[in-house]
């Protein structure tokens, strides 16, 4: 659990500052943002020049107390809308403050360079005076002064400053774990690190601008419900204009009070006042399961995914594949291949790499290799290996090697093809091992699935979403690992461009993808998926990448993201209905009881028997203003999520709240009449 879970709805000390902020947001300015709740600002403001008009006998617009009373409520009503949003914004500055007290000025041990060149010389630096490209080590107890990669030595990792996680991580040079946060401390061994980014751009600094809101923009679906909620004011603004000239005719004098609170009722208030804080409590939420997402529109989109593509090392299985087996061709001592297979892993930083020597349990040093040339392993040709006094040494993939061996003119052994194949039957990667294009044996390389990944998948199933596994595997090894963990499909021998391809193909057929990774091959695919989620343990391109980034390392995270997702856009869904349901009984609160003395037939319209025109507007103004306030949990919390369908969802939506927003007002309008009537 991490720290931010701890904080309560109504903090004390959030509650104070969200009152205050209820005041400074009354700003025009800042109102204007909120097409709606600012025209019920203008309605306050014009209440406020008419009691000032009454005050000095200037107008005829009834009592003074009455007009008094409705302005009063009206700016209790913008306030308990400020608060919402206020209270919101808040509990994401305390977040941003626990952060920041991450981010204090720490030493930096920084390696001192010549031109291109790294001296022996250490110097002891600020964390700020820091650029990006300064390479730094750091010893068991330093903390971590900025961001990079690690470009030499393996350490043990507090990370519980940045994710509230107490269990030690290890991260390592070379592969995807290589990424180190500032503000993290080192437990164990020293570790080379260069820094990837410039003062104040650090993961550090964009999480605390992200969950302090001044980063959020509105979504889509937001923008577009604002311009609805504008136009449903526009309507009523006619609305209420027309009524003039009508209450003229039938003689019915109508208050400016009167025409402001019929005004403000009818316009979705409720809505319109708990707008913004849906939106920011779905980023507090996701920031609440330990996720960083660096847009609003990323949590909204999450909810709506259809296809998620998930990187298998790492995320389906439990990371680091292990060499256990070294399995030599007919005829060739197993002594040889091992000393092929490590020579071949000399300059393999991979763990794979790593853990092909500590299977063989040899110090390649041994072997006194004279001029080495090391041949790094690339994606195109997906093998690695050494070349050293007319040896050419190469072990890597089985199609990779074949064609190799054969385009050399030699005979691919049989043997080999079935051992290739039942290491892959049984979830096992097989690394094929040759000398001069001649092989010598194969390496058995096995993934440990991570608990509990099938009944997670076939969550997301029920949600409708589709997952993909993606693995540089061959298919028999991807297709056993697929079945194993219960995904829908995956894609095999996987290549930057084919995650982009498969990603773009679905888009293109109307479905919204996600993407998780944590490499720099990920990056490219996360930048293209709607919603792209990086490993915080991954590497710097990939947190660049995507736009949301999981804390906590964990692949099957997605499943609370959609879920966040979807609960933000259900939320808003249901309050919106809840809003304009309950405008119908104000509707019948105010209207009849304008022109009930004159048009006594406008009788039947008032169900709730209200006690008189006065008691029946001010009832229906202090419902419209109370409610805000009670609204403000759920706004913030969210509707209660679970996995059916788009129509049950509908259905339950038009019954809780579609009904629940008719009847309640009707029930609470009534009640605060009867207590209205005592005092008028």
């Amino acid at each position: 659990m991490t720290r931010n879970n701890h904080i309560p709805l109504f903090d004390r000390l959030l509650v104070k500052e969200a009152i205050g902020q209820s005041f400074i947001k009354l700003n025009p300015w800042l109102m204007f943002r909120n097409p709606v709740m600012f025209t019920v600002e203008i309605g306050t403001v014009i209440m406020l020049i008419v009691c000032i008009a009454i005050f000095s006998g200037a107008a005829n617009q009834g009592s003074l107390t009455y007009n008094s009373i409705v302005f009063f409520i009206l700016l209790c009503t913008l306030l308990f809308a400020n608060f919402a949003e206020a209270l919101a914004e808040a509990r994401g500055k305390a977040q941003a403050n626990s952060l920041r007290k991450t981010r204090e000025e720490t030493p930096a041990k920084v390696i001192r360079t010549v031109g291109e060149m790294y001296l022996n010389e250490i110097q002891v630096i600020s964390s700020s005076e820091l650029k990006k490209g300064d390479v730094f080590i750091c010893e068991p107890g330093d903390i971590i002064p900025a961001d990079g990669e690690i470009t030499e030595g393996l350490a043990t990792i507090d990370e519980s400053a940045i994710t509230g996680e107490s269990a030690p991580v290890i991260r390592e040079s070379g592969g995807d774990k290589s990424s180190v946060t500032g503000g993290t401390k080192v437990l164990s061994d020293k570790i080379k690190v260069i820094v990837t980014t410039q003062p104040g751009e650090s993961f550090l600094d964009k999480m605390i601008a992200l969950v302090e809101g001044a980063s959020r923009q509105k979504t889509p679906n937001e923008i577009a419900l604002t311009i609805l909620l504008a136009a449903f004011t526009i309507i009523f603004i006619i609305v209420c204009i027309t009524l003039k000239p009508f209450a003229d005719y039938a003689q019915t004098p109508i208050t400016i009070a009167a025409f402001i609170s019929l005004f403000v009722c009818l316009i979705p208030t409720t809505i319109g006042g708990l707008l913004s804080a849906i939106g920011i409590a779905g980023m507090d939420r996701a920031l609440r399961a330990n996720v960083i997402t660096k847009s609003g529109k990323a949590v909204e989109t999450a909810g709506d995914i259809d296809v998620l593509l998930l990187d298998k090392t790492g995320t389906i299985t439990i990371g680091n594949r292990k060499a256990t087996r070294f399995y030599p061709v007919k005829g060739i001592n197993e002594k040889d291949f091992i000393k092929a297979a490590v020579l071949s892993s000399m300059a393999d930083e991979t763990p794979e790499g790593k853990s092909i020597i500590e299977l063989a349990n040899v110090n390649p040093l041994i072997y006194n290799v004279n001029k080495p040339v090391f041949i790094r392993f690339t994606a195109e040709t997906r093998s690695s290996g050494i070349d050293f006094e007319g040896l050419r040494i190469r072990k890597g993939a089985y199609d990779a090697i074949m064609k190799m061996v054969e385009k050399a003119g030699n005979v691919f052994p049989a043997d080999i093809t079935e051992m290739v194949k039942g290491i892959s039957s049984n979830g096992g990667t097989p690394l094929v091992v040759s000398e001069n294009e001649k092989v010598l044996g194969v390496i058995e390389l096995q993934d440990i699935i991570k608990t509990g990944i099938q009944e997670r998948f076939e969550r997301l199933r029920k949600m409708g979403v589709k997952t993909v596994m993606v693995t540089g595997d061959n298919p028999l090894t991807a297709r056993y690992i697929a079945e194993k963990a219960g995904v829908d499909d995956f894609i095999a021998e996987a290549r930057p461009e084919d995650k982009m391809q498969y990603i773009r193909n679905e888009q293109h057929s109307g479905k919204l993808v996600a993407m998780m990774g944590d490499g720099t091959n990920d990056a490219p695919a996360l930048a293209q998926a709607d919603v792209g989620v990086a490993m915080n343990s991954g590497t710097q391109a990939a947190k660049e990448a995507g736009n949301m980034v999981d804390l906590d390392n964990d692949p099957t995270k997605l499943i609370e993201i959609v879920e966040i997702g979807k609960q933000l856009l259900m939320t808003r869904g249901t309050l919106t209905t809840f809003s304009i349901a309950n405008d119908v009984a104000k509707y019948f609160a105010i209207v009849p009881a304008l022109f009930i003395a004159t048009i006594p037939a406008l009788q039947g319209l008032n169900i709730m028997n209200l006690h008189s025109p006065e008691s029946a507007i001010l009832s229906a103004v202090i419902f419209n203003a109370i409610i805000i306030p009670l609204l403000i949990p759920l706004a913030l919390k969210g509707v209660s999520y679970k996995p059916i369908g788009a129509s049950a969802i509908l259905r339950r939506n038009l019954l809780i709240y579609g009904l629940g927003g008719i009847v309640i007002p009707f029930i609470g309008i009534k009640i605060i009449d009867m207590a209205v009537s005592l005092f008028i």
